[in-house]
């Protein structure tokens, strides 16, 4: 078995370790902040709890996957739940879509917002199911070099088709439309520089379903950290990682700056879970990238919160507003023009908490990705071509692997999850260990 170093705490790489320490291999994890969890770890003020991240989760075979290979299964530790509706869009002229998760639900809500717009909608999804199992087979879990594509994979990354263009072409009313973009705007995308078959996020949701943890999914932080000392992960957080040092173009080293001081540690690989630009030896390989930019973030504590009719409430108009409601406790995310206070945006689309804000705590995406090291939301999609510019889960330095955000494909637990489970069946073809299917 060999030596690994894992940088980066969030949940890429806290993945990749418990599955690299489970397959015998001796595994260090460095984390810059004090503590593990990245953009999952909770935001706490005046006895409020928001989650940071990430509220829900797709694909949940994935998240159980990876408990399932590190030790216990997750059902044992705590016990995701599906939503039965998974949000409601409300548009600028008053109309409004509560989204069921169910096809048939999904068929009837949109029914109600426009005669045969049911039809349209599982149309359009439906048209994701054979990028869905293609890519799955040959792509999402399985690692892949550009040079050697199947050809039906080939074909989909090397389409000129754009998400817009196919937004357009199957809908003509300008709601529907909004509802098709949501999911890549949301995480900072337009979906005019966005490949077509990344809208695959609409059928996952609808032939999985959309999980959440009751009580928030933050608590998957603690169990993964729980996790890393099950499994014997030495862990060392305030520890930056300067650089990973090479000797005859392969991984030898990564140096790191902690409470200590200045140091390095020899390894026979490295993961790097972080930004590639946050490293020199993998910075000139993302030079023709942007990150995906996380929204202005605004935690409110509240009294007595008004009961909305779904987790999130999506306000479509200028700014765009997510809200996501945890009994008293409402994130709200906003990307656009705010030229006012949020609450005071809130109340123009009928949701005023003016008087209910006990706590608030407002963050600007600067701060986040200060905060989480790194955004979330991965690379920013600038076309075709961005799937070819990421590293991951092979990179062109020997012993070095990438997962994480940055690493996929899509950001979300479900694609950072998987990054995870490709970085441990590289590592252990490499060393011998056979083709460790994720």
């Amino acid at each position: 078995m060999a030596r690994v170093v894992v940088i980066g705490g969030g949940y890429g790489g806290m993945a990749s370790a418990a599955r690299l320490a489970k397959l015998g291999h001796g595994v260090t994890l460095l984390e810059a902040a004090d503590e593990l969890g990245g953009a999952l770890r909770p935001v706490e003020q005046d006895g409020f709890t928001w989650d940071g991240g990430p509220a829900t989760t797709l694909l949940p075979a994935v998240m159980r996957d990876l408990f399932r290979k590190s030790g216990r299964p997750l059902e044992r530790e705590l016990e995701l739940e599906p939503l039965e509706v998974i949000r409601e869009h409300r548009f600028e002229d008053r109309t409004r879509l509560l989204m069921p998760a169910s096809r048939a639900g999904q068929i009837a809500a949109f029914d109600d917002l426009g005669k045969g717009f049911g039809r349209q909608w599982t149309d359009f999804v439906d048209g994701f199911a054979e990028d869905w199992e293609v890519l799955r087979q040959h792509y999402f879990e399985v690692p892949w070099t550009p040079g050697a594509l199947p050809p039906e994979v080939a074909a989909r990354l090397d389409s000129r088709e754009t998400l817009a263009k196919r937004i357009r072409r199957s809908f003509r009313d300008k709601r529907l439309r909004m509802v098709a973009g949501f999911p890549l705007e949301a995480e900072g995308h337009n979906p005019r520089d966005v490949p077509a078959w990344a809208g695959l996020v609409h059928y996952l949701e609808q032939r999985f379903g959309v999980w959440t943890f009751p009580g928030g999914m933050h608590q998957l932080a603690g169990l993964m950290a729980a996790r890393l000392a099950t499994r014997k992960v030495e862990v060392l957080t305030a520890t930056t990682v300067t650089d990973v040092m090479l000797r005859d173009g392969r991984v030898a080293a990564v140096a790191f700056s902690g409470p200590d001081g200045d140091s390095q540690i020899g390894t026979e690989y490295v993961v790097s879970a972080v930004d590639p630009r946050r490293l020199p030896v993998t910075e000139r390989y993302a030079d023709k990238t942007l990150p995906a930019m996380p929204p202005q973030i605004f935690h409110l504590g509240l009294e007595e919160a008004p009961t909305l009719p779904a987790p999130e409430i999506v306000l479509h108009g200028d700014p765009y507003m997510v809200v996501r409601a945890a009994g008293n406790a409402w994130t709200v995310h906003v990307r656009g023009r705010l030229l006012e206070d949020v609450t005071i945006a809130l109340a123009r689309h009928r949701l005023d908490v003016r008087q209910q804000v006990v706590t608030r705590v407002d963050l600007g995406p600067r701060e986040l990705v200060g905060q989480w090291g790194g955004s979330p939301h991965g690379m920013l999609w600038m076309g075709r071509n961005t799937v070819h510019q990421r590293l991951g889960p092979t990179t062109p330095v020997p012993g070095l692997y990438a997962a994480g955000a940055h690493a996929t494909p899509g950001a979300g637990l479900p694609f950072v999850g998987l990054s995870a489970a490709l970085v441990a069946q590289a590592i252990t073809t490499d060393t011998g260990g056979g083709d460790l299917r994720a």
